[in-house]
């Protein structure tokens, strides 16, 4: 089965900034042939578990491209769960436990509700090609909302060292419609305290507020072309 797209555009250094699901813009024409593409694909392989499957797609011509498939939960699954009200996490452990084949859903049963965003926050230099700014984070406080998850695993006073990427935390909005779920991410990120040697804060919000993202007109190379100077 399939839990639908996520759209993950909005990258810097070819890794990914904010990500959401569903994708804006698609079809449902588009979107059935990709998730048919993507079950034929797996099926063809008996590949079991969590699993997801890249394409590249031009919104001009309304094809897409196999790029690669990767075998694992990805860090931007928060937003298909979202969505769905799916635990994958759970799902994904249900299938590695199990001796007999598990039937976790019929895909009639699997349906889109509302919109979910996802930003990453980085211990990082916008200004300065998102360089690592490894430090300690003197402060960190995360505000309970409606409609928005965090997930870090870093408290005031740990350090972002040099080791390890540096992510500091993941911040998943959820609302009725796209719309919603932007106001609510754009919110939740003014509201969280942190007090660290830098981060991409500022230019995360910016890029929420940018016009071409507030209406879907995103592509792979946007932040490189229009937010970076």
């Amino acid at each position: 089965m399939h839990l639908f797209e996520r759209d993950c555009s909005l990258q810097r250094r070819h890794q990914k900034v904010i990500e959401e699901a569903p994708a804006p813009g698609l079809t449902d024409t588009v979107r059935a042939e990709m998730t048919e593409a993507a079950l034929r694909l797996v099926q063809s392989i008996g590949y079991v578990g969590a699993g997801t499957v890249e394409y590249l797609y031009d919104p001009a011509t309304t094809e897409f491209y196999f790029l690669e498939m990767n075998t694992r939960i990805q860090v931007e699954h928060p937003v298909s769960e979202m969505i769905t009200g799916i635990d994958l996490v759970a799902w994904q452990l249900r299938c590695a436990m199990a001796q007999e084949p598990v039937v976790l859903a019929e895909q009639k049963d699997i349906a889109i509700s509302g919109a979910a965003v996802e930003a990453r926050l980085y211990a990082e230099n916008p200004e300065k090609k998102f360089l690592p700014v490894p430090g300690e984070i003197k402060k960190l406080h995360l505000p309970d909302l409606p409609g928005v998850r965090w997930e870090t695993g870093y408290r005031s006073g740990n350090t972002v060292t040099v080791h390890y990427d540096p992510l500091i935390l993941k911040v998943i909005a959820h609302g009725p419609d796209r719309k919603a779920a932007l106001q609510r991410l754009s919110h939740a990120l003014r509201s969280m305290e942190i007090e660290a040697k830098g981060t991409n804060l500022s230019f995360l919000l910016d890029l929420l507020d940018n016009p071409d993202v507030q209406n879907g007109k995103i592509d792979t190379g946007m932040i490189e072309r229009t937010v970076v100077a």
